[in-house]
């Protein structure tokens, strides 16, 4: 039997905050109290923050070390440790990896070839293991203008842990990239594009798109459903492309680019994701909507750190200062991107849940992690 009692902290819960201890036994919650403990062994928190442990739906931080310079290729197995580290430093209990499928096979050039499957493999494996500290599940990120999404989506299954399905359609002129200029900055400092080989790019996106799009999306929604995933689409622009996202039966939107699209996402009962970045920035990289005009028109449900790990608290925070409530702003890094996963287990400070909790120190307007266990071990 394992036991772990923090006490003297000010306790995130579902709907209020409170000051008091929490107890976590064998893996789980097992009670929460109000006012002064003092039992044998508790840990003081001398009233830091306690809250659920956060959850990440979409990041790419792995990519980050798997590739930290352009062309490097790190060793995976020490890629994978270091993200798995990084983010339970930050108060990540449950990631979702990104991963995307789709690849372009016909331009070795353009340094877009298949890797999704035999990443994936080392993950699971090294769960497998025991050799990550935090809960791991897959998020495939299907590339609609692609060559190979159909045969590489095909290679996956139910008994690969995927949790997301994202429709990432990134036709230059579309969604993110409305203003191909955008797209052009982004893509020519990324990869060191000259103006002919961006013109090239361009028009080999929409190329695809219209060739491929179609079957591509059919096949993407398709396989969301064979594997038992939730599905979410990604830069929703207009009400429109929300319908055809509703009807495909999207549950939430990644990063919609417009009021008018997060609007829309509201009336069809789609939850809304933006990111930590553009939240604590102030704005959009792509000179999309800011995070922060959603949040101030409630329509604001979920939290992701997208390419920062440590900018999902800080958001977190942000928000609950944004709205006068605490809890609130939370609950869009813990219960909401959780219910939106079909994760019923995790997300709450409540007895019986999984004990995936953090501590946290505001300082000033930052905050440091002071702990964080999952299931009750402390990993961070």
């Amino acid at each position: 039997m394992t036991e772990v009692i923090l006490e003297n902290a000010v306790l995130v819960l579902p709907d209020e905050v409170i000051r008091g201890s929490l107890q976590m036994k064998d893996g789980r919650i097992a009670d929460i109290s109000s006012g002064a403990a003092g039992a044998a062994g508790a840990v003081d928190c001398g009233g830091d923050l306690v809250m659920p442990g956060l959850i990440e739906l979409h990041t790419d931080n792995l990519e980050r070390h798997i590739e930290p310079r352009p062309r490097v290729n790190w060793p995976h197995q020490a890629a994978i440790i270091a993200h798995d580290a990084e983010l339970a430093s930050v108060g990540i209990t449950t990631v979702f990896d990104a991963l995307r499928v789709g690849s372009v096979t016909s331009n070795a050039k353009a340094n877009y070839g298949e890797y999704a499957r035999a990443l994936a493999d080392e993950i699971l494996e090294l769960r497998a293991q025991g050799a990550l500290r935090i809960s791991h599940f897959l998020h495939l990120r299907a590339e609609i203008c692609s060559e190979t999404l159909v045969e590489e989506m095909a290679k996956f299954g139910p008994e690969d842990r995927i949790g997301i399905v994202s429709l990432m359609d990134h036709t230059p002129g579309e969604r993110q990239f409305r203003d191909v200029s955008k797209l052009k900055d982004y893509v020519c400092g990324k990869h060191g594009m000259d103006d002919a080989g961006f013109v090239a790019h361009v028009e080999g996106l929409r190329a695809l798109r219209d060739r491929l799009g179609a079957l591509h999306e059919a096949t993407a929604v398709a396989e969301s459903r064979r594997y038992g995933a939730t599905l979410a689409s990604h830069d929703d622009t207009t009400a429109p492309q929300v319908g055809v996202s509703a009807g495909h039966g999207v549950t939430f939107a990644e990063f919609p680019t417009t009021v008018e699209a997060a609007a829309a996402c509201r009336q069809h009962g789609i939850r809304v994701m933006m990111g930590a970045p553009n939240l604590i920035r102030g704005g959009s990289h792509s000179g999309n909507v800011a995070a922060s005009v959603l949040a101030e028109a409630d329509l604001l449900d979920i939290v992701s750190s997208d390419y920062v790990p440590s900018s999902l608290l800080s958001a977190a925070l942000l928000l609950g200062d944004l709205w006068g409530d605490v809890a609130r702003g939370v609950a869009c890094v813990t219960q909401a991107p959780a219910l939106a996963t079909g994760l019923q287990d995790r997300g709450q400070l409540v007895p019986g849940a999984r004990a995936d909790v953090v501590r946290v120190a505001r300082v000033g307007t930052a905050a440091a992690v002071r702990g964080t266990w999952v299931q009750g071990k402390r990993v961070a």
